[in-house]
């Protein structure tokens, strides 16, 4: 591999007393937050809607914070998740010839005539366009959100390659452990309120958090052992002040009982109910400062994650039956299929490489399903901005019992429902959680998931996968996944090149 092509002039970032919070929001997503940043990939991680994104656009300049400020020295650049639109400088990296941009676009496999098939390009092909476009502009800050999504196995290694060719300042957002580890010197995680910064990948940082987490625990349950004691010494003390109290009295002395008024008086000046009485003021001091003590001591909340999903099995013998046949991929390229059926039962993955027409299958089955409409619930690989609104106003219009449902569900999926709600925008992560969870209350009998991982932080995709193991429905699952699929799903449908088709493909039943 290439190494040290594009040479950054030595650059930082810096975020100082930044504070800021969204128009519709309740309370700031950063406040106070400083942060120093150098040369090197920095990994971002946190639940979706946690502020990744944002944090992103701030370090971008998209962004302006509410208070603080945001410096760098030079320019950034934000690679967006959406693969929407053409990059504005994708044509002016395509013509050059210069050598490092030669180096980029045969480290991502770019092809010179993909501005012109836009339309057709896979999401995965368009996530790479825009990554070597961001490349090639050599900014002094580099931030990218969710780079892999979309891509193969092939296209993985594409990216994680190139993406180790940068020398500047690299912000990466991304639910892929294996390039986290690789890549990112440092890793930030954000967990509102806090913004915690430790060295390493994902695994050696999320280790080290782990290990502190687990040290303050057992300092807690030690101050608490403290404070128990404490306590029940000051329960005792006062036991023994209201006894003493009780001896000083003379209110139930007869008015001309002269001897019990002298013991109460000698009980009175032999100062031991003075000391007494200091001990205790003492005592109340070091359990004043014990609550102090354990309070400061601050354990990160574990968030119960799981899903329950509402789904039923449908009673029909068979949810899809269509004879062999080809679907048109592009000019000149097409997609042959043999015999498919699909029962209430399958779980089936469909599985092959960018560009092969696995997106364009599903939406060719999907209206032939023999089920209710209404009781298909299917996750595109890509949702527009208009589309996310839709979804967010159908979630909004839910009253009682279901609205109930679907916040428990986006809750379990680690995000905050109320928050999501009252956005003014959700992200994509949160879109798909949104539109997963409005399917589960509907009871499903075919679940359809294209790229389900796509946008989903880490705890998001381990709860997906355990709700998923447990779901009677039939389940359709297009990922590069390997290890989700294996765990979820017991039918492959593989699409591979077709030898006898010049640029088409044939799926495979395995």
């Amino acid at each position: 591999m290439c190494q040290g092509i594009l040479i950054m002039s030595k650059s930082c970032l810096k975020f100082t007393d930044v504070t800021f919070i969204y128009d519709s929001a309740g309370e700031p997503l950063f406040e106070d937050l400083s942060l120093h940043v150098d040369a090197g990939w920095m990994g971002v991680i946190g639940p979706n809607g946690a502020g990744k994104t944002t944090l992103l656009k701030l370090a971008a300049g998209l962004l302006d914070p509410a208070a603080g400020r945001v410096t760098c020295r030079g320019d950034t650049v934000y690679c967006a998740q959406r693969t929407d639109h053409v990059p504005d400088e994708f044509g002016q990296m395509l013509a050059d010839n210069a050598r490092d941009a030669q180096i980029i676009k045969s480290h991502l496999d770019i092809s010179d005539d993909w501005i012109d098939r836009w339309g057709t390009l896979s999401h995965g092909q368009r996530k790479r366009a825009q990554i070597a476009t961001a490349l090639w502009s050599k900014p002094a800050v580099l931030a990218v959100d969710e780079p892999t999504n979309h891509l193969d196995g092939e296209g993985r290694e594409f990216v994680a390659k190139a993406l180790s060719l940068f020398d500047g300042i690299g912000l990466l957002v991304s639910h892929d452990r294996e390039l986290l580890d690789s890549l990112c010197r440092r890793c930030l995680f954000i967990r509102p309120p806090e913004v915690i910064l430790r060295p390493g990948g994902y695994t050696h940082a999320l280790a080290a958090i782990e290990c502190e987490q687990q040290s303050i625990e057992n300092l807690r349950n030690v101050e608490k052992r403290a404070l128990k004691r404490l306590q029940r010494e000051a329960t005792k003390r006062s036991q023994l002040a209201a006894g003493a109290q009780k001896r000083r009295s003379k209110r139930n002395l007869a008015p001309r009982d002269s001897d019990g008024r002298e013991k109460k008086d000698r009980v009175r000046v032999s100062g031991k109910d003075a000391t007494g009485g200091r001990l205790r003021r003492q005592l109340q001091g070091r359990l004043d400062q014990a609550r102090s003590q354990l309070g400061e001591l601050k354990v990160q909340k574990q968030y119960e994650l799981g899903i329950w999903l509402p789904a039923c099995r449908s009673k029909r013998n068979v949810l899809l039956e269509i004879e062999s046949g080809s679907l048109g991929l592009g000019p000149e390229r097409k997609l042959r299929y043999p015999h498919l059926t699909i029962t209430p039962t399958d779980r089936i993955a469909i599985t092959g490489p960018n560009g092969s027409g696995k997106s364009t299958l599903i939406r060719h089955i999907l209206p032939l399903v023999n089920a209710p409409k209404d009781r298909v619930t299917y996750i595109p690989q890509e949702i527009d901005m208009a589309r996310c609104q839709r979804v967010l106003e159908q979630a909004r219009q839910l009253a009682g019992e279901r609205l109930g449902h679907l916040m428990n569900i986006v809750s379990r999926l680690g995000s905050w429902p109320e928050r999501m709600l009252h956005s003014e925008m959700p992200s994509p992560g949160e879109t798909r959680k949104l539109l997963l969870a409005l399917g589960m209350t509907r009871a499903p009998h075919l679940i359809v998931m294209d790229e389900p991982t796509n946008h989903m932080d880490l705890p998001s995709i381990e709860c997906l996968e355990q709700a998923l193991a447990d779901c009677p429905s039939a389940l359709i699952l297009v990922s590069h996944d390997e290890r989700f699929l294996n765990t979820l799903t017991r039918t492959r449908w593989n699409i591979a090149e077709d030898h006898d088709s010049a640029g088409g493909f044939m799926l495979v039943l395995e």
